[in-house]
């Protein structure tokens, strides 16, 4: 049977068109871009985890799934200050039921942020944002600026669907219609495809947007800062000019501009910048997240206690420092004694001691595949996958959420989504900590 309209749970991008067919053991997929396609074969992948275990003694076995609930409780339960990474690939719905798991042992609540856009995050708390959904750009934008990122391999489908090529109510011949301005130190295939690079020296962001701002005031930058950068002021004089000429201008950055020196310093002259820039026409801004529902777990933490995240509950309230509440910092310091690990390979993204004090550690794990972290588990509970075998929301990476149905059941009798295997196992953990 072939379904339509399906979201795909891979990026930001969230796209809302692809095609399924499942057939007998496989399934083909349309429009989906190839971290997409492989996102999608993950249902009839042979390596798919199909049953909870445990680990006992150095051995893992299989248990049942009110056997490995209870273990994952206890465990949680036991712990003085348990760490919670609820990642990104899985529904706001099954994250918000994390942070309330983490308000209620005192543990700490973080996600992907902690280890990608956190500073970008930072920098809008800081400065706040002129923002656009994606339709908005598609529609309006007449010049694009990719900063800090290779969106045509981070991202393949952001140019062709929201950025540059679609054909939009005022942008009618597509990428004809756009100017595009890429800046990245290296010569990317986005770069490639633009009609301006600036290759600027790495690290340089700050002071090159410092300049952008300075000339955008009206004044002459310092002659330095063309050794600096590595760009020519003529070249940033003419950048300003065509952002002031164009009727919208789209920016959008990427890791690239939150990771080099400077962090979220960076982000906020980007957003003062664009700010200013809609003294002379319509400018705004956004992150490229590079998953589905990164954006997601911002939202809902910053609704739910007012921080985006690394949100400690330690005290009985929310607490939010980031650089000693935030993930690697917490293990680095062997600042918990517990974790619970969800829709995340969290091993493998962090520094090689702070992986290796993790696997030191309790832990539990919720996970699709095997991987580094259900390696290291303690306790590994099958997940579901959301957008393909259960509904759900996602942010989409302009912030807006997405409301996603499922076109499969859920292969588990015993669980119908992540959500409600965290509500489970939250039950479980208010029967272990009342007794």
């Amino acid at each position: 049977m072939v379904y339509k309209n399906i979201i795909c749970p891979v990026c930001g991008g969230s796209c809302d068109d692809i095609q399924v067919e499942l057939k007998e053991g496989s399934i083909d997929v349309q429009n989906a871009c190839k971290m997409g396609n492989a996102k999608f074969q993950e249902i009839v992948s042979h390596h798919r985890i199909l049953k909870p275990t445990i680990r006992e003694n150095g051995k893992v076995k299989d248990v049942s799934w009110e056997e490995s609930l209870d273990r994952a409780a206890e465990i949680l339960v036991n712990a003085k200050r348990p760490l919670f990474f609820l990642g990104s690939e899985t529904s706001c719905e099954a994250q918000e039921v994390g942070m309330h798991i983490a308000e209620y042992l005192g543990g700490v609540a973080d996600s992907n942020a902690t280890i990608c856009h956190g500073p970008t995050v930072m920098g809008i708390q800081e400065s706040g944002m002129v923002g656009a959904t994606a339709g908005q750009a598609k529609n309006r934008a007449d010049m694009i600026v990719y900063w800090g990122v290779n969106a045509l391999e981070s991202m393949p489908r952001h140019m062709s669907k929201y950025g540059v090529f679609p054909r939009g109510y005022w942008t009618k011949r597509g990428r004809f219609d756009r100017k595009l301005v890429t800046v990245d130190p290296r010569v990317t295939p986005t770069a490639t495809a633009s009609d301006l690079h600036m290759q600027l020296n790495p690290n340089t962001d700050y002071e090159l947007l410092s300049a952008l701002f300075t000339i955008l005031n009206g004044k002459e930058p310092h002659p330095s800062v063309e050794d600096i950068t590595g760009i020519p002021l003529s070249v940033m004089k003419q950048t300003v000019e065509m952002m002031k000429e164009s009727n919208f201008v789209a920016i959008y950055v990427g890791l690239g501009v939150s990771s080099s020196y400077g962090k979220h310093r960076n982000i906020e002259i980007a957003l003062n910048f664009v700010k200013e820039m809609n003294n002379y026409t319509k400018c705004n801004i956004g992150a490229l997240r590079g998953h589905c529902n990164v954006a997601g777990f911002n939202q809902l933490a910053s609704y739910l206690y007012g921080y985006p995240f690394g949100v400690d509950f330690m005290k009985g309230y929310p607490r939010y420092n980031p650089g000693e509440t935030t993930t690697v910092d917490l293990l680095r310091e062997k600042d918990v004694d517990a974790a619970f690990v969800m829709s995340a390979d969290l091993v493998n993204h962090i520094p090689a001691d702070c992986a290796k004090y993790l696997a030191e550690i309790p832990m539990v794990c919720v996970d699709i595949a095997p991987c580094p972290t259900t390696t290291a588990s303690d306790v590994v509970l099958p997940g579901v996958i959301d957008a393909m075998e259960c509904d759900g929301t996602f942010y989409r990476l302009d912030n807006v959420p997405i409301h996603f149905e499922p076109f499969t059941d859920s292969p588990f009798s015993e669980t119908k989504s992540n959500e409600e295997t965290l509500k489970m196992l939250f039950e479980k953990i208010k029967a272990k900590k009342e007794a």
